[in-house]
């Protein structure tokens, strides 16, 4: 029996099913797939958030995604294996009892008075709760890169003011220590989670005086923008994301390394795997900085 095209494109439950005249046999059909119990839906769930949408099918009307599922649904950048992950995490409001399922992790909270938002048709944490729930899971540097997106001042969700009231008032103990250091760290100029990480090592080894995606206008007349700058040392450290293997923004990299240069700025290329030990960056950081004692 052919699906009624409005079943063919979206997750539906097993009641809507039978409303249009889907038996039980049907309903177990070879062209259906059922990644929770009571739900069903033509294709598999690319993405999490796809994922999402299937299970809101089933979901409590009470119940909202929290901690990591909400995050990667914000887009909020956490470490890959987080990223990755399948498992939905759901909550539901005191006291109602957590639900419970393959794929699921519930729990049971108390809630403020703003801490569910809807975004992109689901129930979530709001952001300033979804960063308090985040710091239960990361280290500091990770948890002031997600703090940073949500509120990179080009388009923030929140603010760090809103950050640090939700300190105060989330009513979890786990993760308080790391979100009282975070708070100190955030930066609403930072743009990426290498960019976080690599100020927190700089500022938990004493380094001060960078500042991030800073101008610079060279004597040539150029404007160039420096991922991390050290401008009193003129240290430019720029890291390479995957997009700097393309043609194009190499030789742009190299143009503007040369510009910078020729000004008496020295630049510093890092990568994914400097990521990999930030303190041994953070000596090689600061070898730099002590051969450019005079710089200016």
């Amino acid at each position: 029996m052919p699906l009624p095209p409005q079943l063919r494109s979206a997750p539906f439950a097993v009641g809507v099913g039978r409303t249009h005249g889907l038996g039980a046999g049907r309903m177990r059909g070879p062209d259906l797939l059922s990644p929770f119990r009571g739900v069903r839906v033509a294709s598999e769930a690319r993405t999490l958030h796809e994922l999402c949408l299937v299970y809101a099918q089933r979901m409590p009307p009470h119940a909202f995604f929290s901690g990591i599922t909400a995050a990667v649904i914000m887009g909020i950048p956490l470490p890959h294996h987080l990223e990755r992950s399948r498992l939905l995490h759901v909550a539901v409001p005191a006291p109602h009892r957590a639900v419970r399922g393959r794929g699921i992790r519930g729990s049971t909270v108390r809630l403020g008075a703003d801490d569910i938002r809807e975004w992109r048709g689901l129930r979530i944490s709001s952001p300033s709760r979804v960063w308090c729930e985040l710091a239960q899971v990361l280290s500091v540097p990770d948890l002031v890169a997600a703090g940073d997106f949500l509120i990179q001042w080009r388009l923030p969700s929140t603010t760090k003011e809103a950050l640090a009231r939700a300190v105060d008032e989330y009513a979890g103990r786990r993760g308080r220590p790391a979100m009282r250091e975070a708070i100190g760290h955030l930066d609403d100029r930072s743009e990426s989670r290498p960019e976080s990480i690599v100020r927190v090592a700089l500022a938990g080894g004493g380094v001060d005086g960078f500042i991030p995606n800073q101008w610079v206008t060279t004597s040539g007349g150029h404007r160039c923008r420096i991922d991390l700058a050290i401008p009193g040392r003129k240290l430019a450290i720029e890291y390479q994301g995957e997009h700097h293997n393309d043609s194009k923004q190499f030789h742009d990299d190299m143009t503007r390394r040369s510009r910078l240069e020729a000004d008496g700025w020295a630049v510093m290329f890092i990568g994914a795997g400097d990521l990999d030990d930030p303190a041994e960056l953070l000596q090689r950081i600061r070898r730099m900085l002590d051969s450019r004692p005079h710089a200016r």
